[in-house]
């Protein structure tokens, strides 16, 4: 999801590109008033003028039937909505959805009806709580709040049909920023629908506190099998990088081989036998490498996001790993022979000495990439030296 302020459209369609360029397959932008929903139109003009083709999400809270209603362009440039139930008014609460849900069917775009626990229906949750209080013996507050976000998006699901949407134009979520509760909160509502449903540990945190609690979060579920789109949400630091939430979101994906979307790097984490940062160094570079060039790689080199690189520290696991990937160098550790073979497809290609073993391995993986991946690939023989 973009941070920008949506009315600024060169820098909201330029922060989705980015993003797009990251490997993000849906954008979110928020639409929270008139000024947002006016430049929407502009946004997506500058998004084809820029070859970007990502679909856009339209985030609304409070206000959104009347932005839709009222902006008909930015409901139809718009590839999907994105409604909290929980902050759609609270008299005519299930009108204005109504409203939302109908231009959402007249121009054939899904919805997201997402459920927080930060922004629940209040109504409906005291409803539940006073029926809870009068049993004879009442569940635990957490088990009623819970059931309350899972009534809520089910309930908005039946309501949005009821208005006129198809159900498989549906999707649904119910975040929470726990990672016990988010578990159980989708492991119940994956058992009561069949409707599609975004994962998302909401307000993760900052760092790597943020990193690790969605990754425990999601990688629980989808290794499951519930989930259909995840988001990683992490607070970034001043002027800090979105896209770390695109690579982040990536790579748990990837780590769980679901998808795949960049060459995977094994690196050892460094011992008593390394005392050398070398080949810390290396792999940083070699990821970094990697990184910038897959824009490019992957529109000309079919299946090169399956690619395996190991970049080794010593003697121990160093020549066995290299062997495991498609291309893996052991640098030599402490007190080691100052050599580093190369390994390509498991057979030893050539040992690397000297000072360039940095920009000579780089160049054996291009001609790897390109051996391998073009269109017409050839056999990589080995030299040994």
């Amino acid at each position: 999801m973009t941070n920008t302020d949506t009315a600024d459209a060169e820098s909201t369609a330029l922060q989705v590109a980015a993003l797009a360029e990251a490997g993000s397959q849906l954008v979110r932008i928020t639409v929270n008033n008139e000024h947002a929903a006016a430049a929407v139109p502009e946004i997506a003009l500058r998004l084809r003028d820029l070859g970007v083709s990502v679909p856009l999400i339209g985030d609304f809270h409070y206000n959104g039937h009347l932005l839709l209603a009222n902006y008909p362009v930015c409901a139809r440039e718009l590839s999907k909505y994105r409604i909290n139930p929980g902050n759609v008014g609270s008299k005519r609460r299930d009108e204005n959805f109504r409203i939302i849900a109908r231009i959402a069917a007249d121009n054939g775009k899904p919805v997201r009806i997402g459920v927080n626990w930060g922004s629940l229906d209040q109504d409906l949750l005291t409803q539940m709580m006073d029926a809870n209080a009068a049993e004879p013996d009442p569940l635990p507050a957490k088990h009623v709040y819970v059931e309350a976000m899972l009534e809520s998006a089910l309930r908005s699901a039946e309501l949005a049909q009821s208005s006129g949407m198809p159900r498989d134009g549906i999707i649904l979520s119910a975040k929470v920023s726990g990672v016990p509760d988010l578990v159980e909160v989708y492991r119940r509502l994956a058992a009561r629908c069949d409707y599609p449903l975004h994962l998302g540990l909401t307000e993760a945190g900052m760092g790597s506190k943020g990193v690790i609690s969605s990754t425990a979060a999601l990688s629980i579920l989808l290794v499951e099998g519930i989930g259909d789109t995840i988001r990683v949400s992490l607070t970034p630091k001043p002027k800090g990088d979105r896209m770390e939430e695109v690579r982040v979101a990536q790579q748990i994906l990837q780590s769980l081989e679901l998808q795949q979307f960049n060459p995977q790097v094994t690196a050892c984490p460094g011992c008593g036998r390394t005392t050398s940062t070398f080949f810390q160094h290396m792999a940083e570079d070699i990821q970094t490498y990697l990184r910038e060039q897959m824009p490019s790689w992957r529109s000309r080199y079919p299946g090169v996001t399956d690619l395996k690189v190991a970049v080794m520290g010593c003697v121990v696991n160093g020549p066995g790993e290299s062997k495991h990937a498609n291309i893996g160098i052991s640098l030599p550790g402490t007190f080691e022979d100052p050599k580093a073979p190369v390994y390509v497809d498991g057979k030893l290609l050539v040992t690397l000495k000297g000072d360039s073993i940095v920009p000579e391995f780089l160049q054996i993986l291009d001609d790897y990439v390109e051996r391998r991946y073009s269109t017409l690939a050839v056999p990589i023989e080995p030299v040994h030296a």
